[in-house]
């Protein structure tokens, strides 16, 4: 019986331990295993200067943290200090503790481009300073900084005043935060839409917050997306953009970032930037800002929105969206125009070659006569459904046309294809549907001149059926160990791997394509596209042939229920080569996509599961009269079977319209439970898992809090002589003065400071108790040890025997002595248990606590204080709490309700605190004051 119940714990350190691991595989390959960095720097051709804009008197009062500023560089800088402005405004707002100088990018390559057309167009950049505030997880000054990015419009605006091409609207670019902060100007009350006519978010979680830590800020969320769904009619003639980074960014995953869609008018488009066309990279949170491929594709977007008749960005919502469009989601390699002409000349004196054949290829290298190449369609369209072309040729200039009904095979007047073209990283495409073209009668190729160029073409016809192929994904829980292959020889240049069943977020895959070729000859790259239909997330790799290449495949966004499209894996092949493709199931990813997508719930499953423990400590100790152990109570007591069916009960019943009346009807909010599992159909069982995972974080956080309290009391020991152990009285004068003036401390500056400071006062007097029981078990230890000594020595030395008798009663005391050492190691579990809980509400405070330090020099009191309330009941309620013992307790009246709450607040905690974290202390606190109370009856 001894043996199994030392290997008990063994048992579920080993299991614990197991679950903490999987917890550190899937941060590990969401902080650490994305792709290298693609991005290439954005430079400063000369020294950046920010202009500091005077603020009107009123407003600098009322906000003194912030600033406006305008960017400029070398004589730029120069010419616009004394604000006479001629160009186009922009205002660019950070994020989350961002700076105002992250606009020098954006800045720099305008002001570059500008040069480039002759200052015929130029953008003036301004700046917010927010004072590098943590918006993203205090809410608080949400509602202020909005306030202030509508003041910093309407002064943008005046500095224009009387121009000849002023500006009537502001164009916004925000990052992380700031992209909501600029939605939320709608939301203001004397706010006038047309004041902005486009928003570029860059990183920003639209959705939801990423840590939804205070009220302030879940509310603000719920105000801003409630008045852009509901106002979908007054937005129209607002375009918004929102750039998401991809899986590089783990700070905000970008599922966050997509746009609610609004109503039929299409107004919002949400991207992922490896998707962007000439950018095709994954950025981080802050490489976001500077990446130079994004910046540059925005800084075109910005010209091309130009109206040429006002100088300004163009207020034709239609053509805005035909920009962001061309410049974020399919670039035909072409320069943007607003209205292509339907037909063009074919001029020149180039020779033409009628080919006849359905696959073609060329390659041309310093070629000085240029060539037009005939495809007859009349021939193909029986055979094939399809026409596929592509040119290694990147420059913008027209390359394929369509002729009319012409039996000759030339023609002069031809539509021009290339608008239906796609630019890719090392070829430009497209494909025809022969069906769509039916007045078509010939596909022309041009090949102009290639004085000092090489570049190849390729076109060929195909039926739609012999290029794709359908490739079943393996199931989640095959965890690598099978796999679903399929074997393509290329005999063309494009084929499609249609990937089924392939459409929940938890999905992930490792798909490795290998390709070997007949010649060693040298060969253009195979450029492999995983396209997502639903959303604009492709993710393109660029491979040498032959090669064996690695391919991560995961989602952003769930498949809606609408949607019936399949991903697909567009191979742009090598002809004459094989490819297999090999498609496995990666667990390391899908723990990663767990973290990545309920990483902000750990800490509700952590609590709840450290609450659980602590009822079961109560229960033991009015069973037994003893406190059990963190680590063995957690084992017996922490069981997701308490919680999770009662849970899925209440969702279960949410269905019913008759339950939701009566839910409504008591006030109740929304079960973060049921929101979830509408969201996800997988969550009952992933909350099952996060459960599991909660209580192994738990169970380790334990351990290592012990441990470091052990530390630091072998450490006091080295030091500090030991106090006796002694009763505490639960109030006296002076703790009653330090609970009024912590109570003070948190009404009149930051309710987080005082719940630090109460802290840090129950750490140390748990740790002064740690020592002192440590030093009474080393005495008592000591003692017994001479006791029995001396009584193995008794029949031969019977003098120092009487000796010693006369001496145990002093060494060893009396049994009451041992008692009081009894109580104060279960007061101590109890203890230590309690510190443990209230560790997690400091952490969960301590946002607030942060903000509240870098603004100090502006306000004392922290307004509005997401915690005032909470911290003065827990400074109250822990300073009667660390002077308590389990004497006490076990035998209050209140103990046997005391030990049935934390069950019924652990599920509370996981039906309503997912997705809101700030509701987690609330719970906690109602436990801790029962247990207070039952220190008084």
């Amino acid at each position: 019986m001894g043996r199994a119940g030392r290997r008990l714990p063994a048992l579920a350190a080993l299991f614990y331990g197991a679950l903490a691991a999987l917890v550190l595989l899937g941060v590990r390959d969401v902080m650490f295993l994305y792709e290298e960095n693609r991005c290439s720097m954005t430079y400063m051709y000369e020294y950046p200067e920010y202009l500091k804009i005077k603020l009107p008197k009123k407003t600098a009062r009322r906000y003194p943290a912030y600033e406006l500023y305008l960017y400029g560089e070398g004589n730029y800088a120069e010419d616009n200090k004394n604000l006479l402005l001629t160009g186009i405004p922009v205002l660019f707002l950070p994020g989350n503790a961002g700076s105002y100088k992250q606009v020098r990018s954006l800045g720099s390559i305008a002001l570059r481009k500008a040069e480039d057309v002759d200052f015929k167009y130029h953008f003036n950049f301004f700046s917010v300073n927010f004072n590098e505030e943590l918006v993203a997880l205090y809410g608080g000054s949400l509602q202020r900084q909005t306030k202030f990015v509508h003041e910093c419009i309407k002064v943008i605006l005046k500095l224009y005043k009387d121009r000849e091409f002023a500006p009537s609207s502001v164009a916004i670019v925000g990052h992380s935060m700031g992209g909501l902060v600029a939605r939320a100007l709608l939301t203001l009350k004397n706010f006038k839409p047309e004041l902005i006519n486009l928003l570029i978010t860059q990183a920003t979680p639209h959705a939801a917050p990423v840590m939804p830590l205070d009220k302030y800020l879940t509310d603000f969320y719920t105000a801003v997306n409630n008045h852009w769904i509901l106002k979908a009619q007054d937005l129209r003639n607002l375009t918004t953009l929102s750039v998401a980074g991809g899986f590089r960014d783990y700070q905000v995953r970008s599922g966050l970032a997509f746009l609610p869609r609004l109503s039929q008018h299409d107004s919002a488009l949400s991207v992922v930037s490896s998707a962007v066309p000439r950018a095709w990279a994954s950025t981080d949170h802050l490489s976001i800002v500077w990446c130079k491929e994004l910046i540059l594709a925005t800084i075109r977007a910005f010209f091309d929105l130009i109206d040429e008749n006002t100088r300004q960005i163009t207020e034709d919502p239609k053509k805005r969206m035909s920009v962001l469009n061309h410049h974020f989601v399919r670039h035909p390699a072409k320069m943007f125009e607003e209205n292509p002409e339907a037909f063009t000349h074919l001029t020149g004196a180039f020779k033409w070659i009628t080919v006849k054949g359905s696959k073609w290829t060329y390659s041309v290298y310093n070629d000085s006569d240029g060539k037009y190449f005939s495809f007859p369609l009349a021939s193909h369209r029986i055979s094939y459904s399809h026409v596929y072309c592509e040119n290694s040729m990147l420059d913008t200039s027209s390359w394929i046309y369509g002729c009319m009904n012409t039996n000759s095979s030339t023609c002069l007047e031809a539509a021009d294809l290339s608008w239906r073209a796609e630019l890719l990283p090392t070829t430009k495409v497209v494909l025809l549907k022969l069906l769509d073209y039916p007045s078509l009668s010939h596909i022309v190729i041009q090949v102009p001149p290639a004085v000092g160029n090489k570049y190849t073409l390729g076109c060929e016809f195909f039926k739609e059926d012999s290029r794709t192929v359908q490739l079943p994904v393996t199931h989640l829980f095959s965890f690598g160990f099978s796999s679903s292959k399929i074997l393509l020889n290329s005999t063309g240049l494009l084929y499609n791997v249609q990937l089924q069943h392939f459409n929940q977020i938890y999905q992930a895959f490792k798909i490795y394509i290998d390709s070997r070729c007949q010649s060693l000859k040298e060969r253009k790259p195979s450029v492999y596209r995983l396209h997502i239909p639903w959303s604009y997330e492709d993710s393109i790799t660029v491979a040498k042939v032959p090669s064996l290449v690695e391919i991560s495949a995961k989602l952003h966004i769930a498949q809606p229920h609408s949607d019936s499209s399949l991903p697909e894996l567009n191979i742009y092949s090598s002809p004459d080569c094989q490819y297999e493709v090999i498609l496995k199931t990666s667990l390391l990813q899908v723990l990663g996509q767990i973290v990545r997508f309920h990483a902000g719930a750990f800490p509700v499953y952590i609590v709840s599961s450290i609450l659980l423990t602590y009822g079961g400590q109560l229960s033991t100790l009015r069973s037994t009269g003893q406190c059990s152990d963190f680590s063995l109570e957690l084992v017996r007591a922490a069981k997701p079977y308490k919680v999770e069916p009662l849970i899925s009960i209440v969702v279960f019943l949410q269905g019913f319209n008759w339950f939701r009346e009566i839910w409504e009807s008591l006030s109740l909010p929304e079960v973060d439970a049921a929101v979830l599992s509408r969201q996800d159909a997988w969550f009952p069982l992933v909350s099952l898992i996060l459960f599991l995972f909660g209580t192994g974080i738990a169970y380790w956080s334990g351990v290592f809090f012990s441990t470091s309290l052990r530390l630091f009391s072998s450490l006091w020991l080295t030091l500090i002589r030991p106090t006796e152990l002694q009763k505490d009285k639960l109030i006296t004068p002076s703790r009653l003065c330090g609970m009024v003036s912590l109570a003070l401390i948190s009404w009149t500056t930051c309710g987080a400071f005082a719940v630090l400071i109460i802290y840090l006062q129950y750490l140390f007097k748990v740790i002064k108790l740690h020592v002192t029981v440590r030093a009474e078990q080393n005495m008592h230890n000591r003692d017994s040890g001479h006791s029995k000594e001396a009584s193995q020595n008794s029949s031969t030395h019977t003098v120092k025997a009487q000796h010693s008798v006369d001496s145990i009663p002093e060494a060893t005391q009396s049994p009451s002595n041992s008692k009081t050492l009894a109580e104060a190691v279960n007061s101590l579990k109890m203890h230590i248990t309690v510190l443990n809980l209230f560790t997690w509400i400091v952490l969960l405070n301590l946002p607030s606590l942060i903000y509240w330090l870098k603004n100090l020099r502006y306000s004392v009191r922290l307004d509005p204080d997401p915690c005032r309330s909470t911290a003065i009941i827990l400074v109250c309620i822990l300073e009667i709490l660390m002077n308590s013992s389990t004497c006490e307790v076990k035998s209050s009246k209140l103990l046997k309700i005391a030990v049935k709450v934390p069950l019924p607040l652990s599920v509370a905690m996981l039906a309503f605190g997912r997705m809101h974290l700030y509701r987690v202390p609330h719970f906690v606190t109602f436990s801790l004051l029962l247990h207070v109370l039952c220190c008084f009856v």
